[in-house]
């Protein structure tokens, strides 16, 4: 007599819940390509009476920059934050804004992994290492931006560059993204029922509501999409982690991009190997380039979300995300590549663990002054001139 045992599974029961995941991430992706899309329909509609008026809140690179950290402090999400700006993009933002939103979006994304770390709060030793593991996030991006953020605004060079990268595409295809073409057509059902739904509205306030609309699908498709990706991959990454985040350097970088990229989320990346480093698996120098690599595998949201935009735009949001993964490798090449420079992450956050072990006031005060208290303070003295 066969007995089947509780919680056990058979080949082909698992191999039918692989199948179910691997559905619902391609439903998932689909419904994010075309939340881009109604973002970026609501921008068009809205600033149909004048963009400047709407762009009025971020009308210089320092309050883009600073936008940037704030919303995606408070989205938690750097990949949809992106993935919002792809699609303003598409609706007539400035690169010369979107840029520095893109830069702010690195830092405010760090904030999760130093939630994180509290975890490891009422072990002194463990929350030391853990601490200081999240803040090498946190310090890099920082350092990123500080040295990258001038140079764009002097010289634009990851704006030209972008535009040069995206000038090779061959003519064939970039005429493509004129045209409806295989993408447009499978999206501009939904995006049409979506996009007609507040036609009884004034073109800037159903602009807006439409904004509100893909806004909120990006938040709740994003959430879910990293949920159910972590269920799919997470064993295997956690495999990859252990067996490449200890060989070297390159290998930490290519570990943090190849597991970012299979769960779609630099957040959860970083999150895994916090409470490794607490725990003494990992040490602070083998984190460090582990995380730089989260840095450029979530860029590929901003592709992937890119290529949902079709019309004139199209290019506009190709260039954008270039500049996202232009702006992490850039970053990579300077602050990591140059040894005058490459400790300076490692030691600011050390420097803030054995703060944070003194007295766990700093941790707080650090998280509410980096992320909120001091962007918005300077969103609000900026705002004034």
């Amino acid at each position: 007599m066969d007995v089947e045992l509780e919680g056990t599974e058979k080949p082909a029961q698992k191999n039918a819940g692989k199948w179910h995941h691997w559905i619902l991430i391609a439903l998932l992706v689909y419904a994010l390509l075309v939340a881009v899309n109604v973002v970026g329909n609501g921008f068009g509609l809205a600033t149909s009476e004048g963009a400047e008026a709407l762009f009025e809140f971020a009308s210089n690179p320092l309050i883009a920059l600073i936008i940037g950290v704030v919303a995606t402090s408070a989205m938690q999400s750097s990949s949809t934050a992106t993935s919002v700006i792809v699609g303003m993009v598409a609706g007539g933002l400035p690169m010369s804004i979107a840029i520095p939103m893109i830069m702010g979006a690195n830092i405010g994304t760090s904030l999760t992994s130093t939630l994180v770390s509290l975890g490891n709060i009422r072990n002194d030793l463990e929350f030391q290492r853990a601490f200081s593991a999240a803040t090498v996030h946190d310090n890099f991006n920082f350092l990123a931006v500080a040295i990258l953020f001038p140079l764009e605004v002097l010289f634009s060079p990851l704006e030209k560059l972008s535009f040069m990268l995206v000038g090779l595409i061959p003519a064939d295809a970039t005429a493509g993204f004129a045209d409806v073409g295989f993408m447009g057509a499978i999206l501009s059902p939904v995006v049409g029922a979506i996009t007609s739904a507040p036609q009884f509205m004034p073109d800037v306030a159903a602009g807006i509501a439409l904004i509100a609309t893909g806004i909120v699908m990006i938040l709740a498709v994003v959430t879910l999409l990293s949920k159910v990706l972590k269920r799919v991959m997470v064993g295997k990454a956690l495999t990859l982690m252990q067996t490449l985040v200890g060989r070297g350097p390159l290998s930490g970088v290519g570990a943090g991009a190849t597991i970012t990229v299979m769960v779609q989320s630099s957040t959860t990346t970083t999150c895994l190997i916090v409470p490794m480093a607490g725990s003494g698996v990992f040490t602070l120098k083998q984190v460090y380039p582990f995380t730089l690599g989260a840095n450029v595998g979530t860029t590929v949201t901003a592709i992937i979300a890119s290529t949902a935009i079709v019309g004139p735009t199209a290019v506009l949001a190709m260039q954008i995300a270039a500049v996202h993964l232009l702006f992490n490798l850039f970053a990579i090449g300077i602050i990591f590549g140059l040894p005058v420079l490459r400790e300076i992450p490692m030691k600011m956050s050390m420097a803030l663990a054995a703060l944070a072990q003194r007295n766990k006031a700093y941790v707080f005060a650090y998280i509410a002054c980096v992320f909120f208290v001091v962007p918005l303070a300077a969103l609000g003295v900026t705002s004034l001139f």
